[in-house]
């Protein structure tokens, strides 16, 4: 385990800084759904887990995910070294979370798209474009679920 490089109260400065909405990623999103002619609302209160985007006209909704926060298993998630066992907790209550929030925005009806960002950043990243033209598409489809996430490479 690596010692942090900083003292508590910074850090706990440093993560409280970190926004849960309005992240470079949803922004990015939302830029492109919005250049590609769709219309949405943001973070609805009324929703379970206040989805990122929601598309009523289309019964959908859209969660861009953080890989770190919510604990994606790709190159962006690394547990932190210091307070395994908090850490271990917050992951797993996260992801209980979202699994909650998911099913209940399903049982009311909604079609829910995820995207991570893994997808948008990194070396697994995809092009922009191709991640909205996918989800523009599955937007105008039927299913009723789609993950889209940063591509797998072979290992080297």
């Amino acid at each position: 385990m690596v010692a942090d490089i900083v003292d508590s109260t910074t850090r706990s400065r440093m993560m409280s800084g970190i926004r849960g909405k309005n992240t470079k990623p949803e922004i990015a999103v939302r830029k492109g759904l919005f250049a590609r002619g769709f219309r949405f609302r943001l973070h609805r209160k009324d929703l379970p887990g206040k989805p990122d985007i929601v598309l009523p006209k289309f019964s959908a909704v859209v969660l861009v995910n953080g890989c770190f926060w919510h604990g994606h298993d790709c190159h962006l998630f690394k547990q932190p070294g210091t307070r395994p066992e908090f850490w271990k907790r917050k992951f797993a209550t996260n992801r209980e979370n979202d699994k909650r929030a998911k099913r209940r925005l399903r049982q009311e009806g909604w079609r829910v798209l995820v995207i991570w960002e893994c997808a948008l950043k990194g070396k697994t990243r995809k092009p922009l474009d191709a991640v909205l033209d996918e989800a523009a598409e599955w937007i105008r489809g039927d299913a009723s679920t789609l993950t889209i996430r940063g591509e797998r490479r072979a290992r080297q």
